[in-house]
């Protein structure tokens, strides 16, 4: 029960709210045991057993003390206006606790509503927080949709698990208990029997129980594997309609979702056992109390009365509804920590990129960036090997060669979206691990090949990450960037919705955004990753003018398949298989004869 008890950590927060629950769930067990209690008093007056009494005892708070009280109080009734009064007097009582029973138990609900949606919260926060801790490499083993089905589908599946399991342990058992004491009360023997019987029951539940875990996980897993397929198809219309892959991907999508449908058929019928399972063994209990009970009131020198009987198998009777809660309760613990499962693997899933202790902060980029004697790999794939490059500041380089040859990993290295495998990068002749993250990555400006917008304006998609970034100067970045003019072209200017992914944008204007954004933070250190590789030739002119306006006096690092983009590079650094094979200029690397940048260069000229 770890995972458990890992959500009910969650409480402590409202640890004072819990206790008002349970103090009103407690209280209203007590005047639902008043209200139950009225049935003797009411059936010895019907049947005329009532013993007359005359004399009070002193108050106490114990059960003996205030039986006889009430017992004087009903008898002085009947001596003084007779039994129909008597009987109307049971009744107001009866109505009273009732009323106060309800009253309680509605706060103690009313309590638990709080705890309820801010466990969810507290737990949705936990979830978002730690995706954004966790670093790039995590999210190329894990499905998009799989990780949004766990904040959505599993949380509220731990929702429902958290308030079955709060009541469980909260309210069900409170009640159980307070109606077994009373039942221990009015028969110890009989009780006695009753607690040999409900054990047996027990046991058969937790049997058809056993499964409904590991089951509820294989069909949380495969509503991952819907999201994520309904998740890449919305992605990719565009090519699923131009290959007429239509009949592929509905046949792909109807296969997952018919297997999610017979986990949940399975889940759902054994989680459904459950109430009439319980109930039938409720009332078979029953029937055996009633025949064990009976028996001893019809039998010689008994201690029972028929008038007892009858209000103990109403006081038990009402054992019956929390004992189903309780095991439907159990039923939904079980099913929500399958979900628990699935979100503790994003919680606990290990941070690799993190502030080192006692890192050392940055605020400014004085003299070089070296790479020395760099080796990474993914798992067991080598990606680079015995990088050593050292760039000095205000220099542009650029890094080609062809795709796969380990361009984007080596610049990812520079803001710690990875670390190395071996050796190091440094900035000033520190190792970048050692400074911390937020003033390692504010140094930075990086644009790429995806322009990465939200949905909303063009004024926060280019602040975005400033705090306190002035209009003026979000226009100024922009005309840099050559976005003024299309955007002041909108129905709202800057402050027009760009739409999900800026899809109300051209791949050009969407690039130009992106090197606004750069522009308005001013980071000495910049990075562009393919920025033009996917624009047409006009755009690719506008933001190639973009892009040099936002090079000047600042020290850049160019990935490009487009050779013409980078030939004036102060440096050029060609890659193959993850090494590097040459590095110079333009012009010198054209001069050397089979090399591989001039079989680059003359692949793009012809």
């Amino acid at each position: 029960m770890r995972s458990l008890s890992r959500i009910f950590r969650y409480i402590a927060p409202y640890k004072g709210l819990a206790f008002l629950s349970i103090l009103f769930v407690f209280l209203s067990a007590i005047f639902s045991l008043f209200s139950l209690a009225m049935v003797a008093p009411f059936l010895k007056v019907l049947f005329g057993e009532t013993d007359l009494v005359t004399q009070p005892t002193h108050f106490a708070l114990n059960a003996n003390a205030i039986i006889h009280n009430f017992n004087y109080i009903l008898s002085q009734i009947i001596i003084g206006r007779g039994k129909v009064r008597a009987l109307v007097f049971v009744g107001i009582m009866v109505l009273g606790t009732s009323l106060l029973k309800n009253f309680f138990l509605y706060y103690s609900k009313y309590f638990m509503i709080p705890i309820r949606t801010g466990i969810v919260k507290d737990l949705r926060n936990k979830i978002f927080a730690k995706v954004l801790d966790l670093p790039l490499g995590y999210f190329s083993e894990e499905r998009k949709g799989d990780l949004m089905s766990r904040m959505a589908q599993d949380v509220a599946e731990i929702e429902v698990s958290v308030v079955r399991s709060l009541e469980m342990i909260f309210r069900d058992p409170i009640m159980i208990i307070s109606y077994l004491a009373a039942l221990f009360y009015m028969s110890p023997k009989l009780s006695g029997f009753v607690l040999v019987l409900l054990p047996v029951s027990g046991i058969i539940i937790g049997r058809i129980g056993k499964t409904l875990r590991s089951t509820s996980l294989q069909g949380q897993k495969k509503l991952g594997l819907i999201m994520s397929v309904f998740e890449e198809t919305l992605g990719g219309l565009r090519i699923v309609k131009a290959f007429n892959a239509e009949e592929k991907m509905q046949s792909r999508f109807e296969n997952t979702n018919n297997f999610f449908t017979r986990l949940q058929v399975k889940i759902f019928s054994r989680q459904q056992l459950a109430s009439p399972v319980s109930e039938f063994l409720g009332i078979l209990v029953m029937v055996i109390v009633l025949w064990y009970g009976g028996a001893m009131v019809l039998g010689e020198n008994s201690s029972l009365s028929s008038s007892v009987l009858i209000t103990y198998l109403v006081v038990f009777s009402q054992i019956i509804n929390p004992a189903k809660s309780v095991t439907t309760a159990y039923y939904n613990v079980l099913k929500g920590l399958a979900s628990s499962d699935r979100i503790d693997q994003v919680l606990n899933a290990e941070v690799t990129i993190r502030d080192k202790e006692n890192a050392v902060a940055i605020s400014d980029f004085r003299d070089k960036i070296e790479y020395r004697n760099v080796n990474f790999q993914y798992e067991k794939d080598p990606v680079l090997h015995n990088i050593n490059i050292t760039i000095k500041k205000g220099m542009a380089i650029a890094l080609v060669g062809r795709s796969g040859s380990g361009k984007s990993t080596i610049v990812d290295l520079i803001p710690r979206f990875i670390d190395t495998t071996s050796g190091d990068v440094l900035i000033d002749g520190t190792s970048v691990k050692d400074f911390k993250l937020h003033d390692l990555r504010q140094l930075m400006g990086i644009v790429s090949q995806q322009s990465i917008l939200f949905n909303d304006t063009f004024f926060n998609n280019i602040a975005f990450g400033m705090t306190d970034a002035k209009e003026e100067d979000v226009i100024a970045a922009a005309k840099v960037a050559n976005a003024h003019d299309f955007i002041m072209e909108t129905a709202n200017g800057y402050y027009t919705n760009v739409g999900e992914g800026g899809s109300k944008m051209s791949g050009g204007q969407r690039q130009r955004i992106s090197i606004a954004r750069a522009v308005l933070k001013n980071p000495p250190i910049l990075i562009l990753d393919e920025a033009t590789s996917s624009l047409d030739t006009e755009s690719e002119r506008l933001v190639q003018e973009a892009i040099l306006n936002l090079m000047k006096n600042r020290t850049s690092i160019v990935i490009a398949h487009r050779l013409s983009t980078v030939k004036h590079s102060d440096l050029i650094i060609v890659l193959d298989e993850g090494k590097i094979v040459e590095v110079g200029k333009h012009d010198e690397l054209l001069k050397i004869k089979d090399g591989a940048y001039r079989s680059l260069h003359k692949l793009q000229m012809y």
